[in-house]
């Protein structure tokens, strides 16, 4: 990593947990991907596009808690537009998600 940030920087990112409510294939995305729709609580639903076909099949994803940043501008993805960017650690070309060790209220940040 070749730069630095401040911690007032790091705290501009809102990392929250949510649960995913919904999961569809997304066809039109260049690489293998899911429409994603996860439940935030209190700051509500949100869609994210999310590239985790490799290790993780639709019915494992429904109803797991991941952790997300919520704060990023909206992003069109051919015709899905993304809410949030779902996090995960890269592993070759796996992407293992990141979750709460255990269960949490939905809209949980994490700090």
């Amino acid at each position: 990593m070749d730069s630095t940030i401040t911690f007032n920087d790091f705290t501009r990112v809102d990392l929250r947990v949510g649960t995913i409510i919904e999961v569809n294939d997304f066809p039109e995305a260049r690489h293998p991907a899911y429409q994603l729709t996860i439940d935030f609580g209190d700051l509500g639903v949100k869609k994210s596009s999310a590239q985790i076909t490799t290790r993780y099949e639709k019915a494992d994803l429904l109803n797991r808690q991941i952790v997300a940043v919520v704060n990023f501008p909206k992003k069109k993805i051919a015709k899905f537009s993304s809410d949030c960017l779902v996090l995960g650690a890269v592993n070759g070309k796996d992407v293992i998600l990141l979750k709460p060790e255990v269960k949490v209220k939905n809209g949980s940040s994490v700090s």
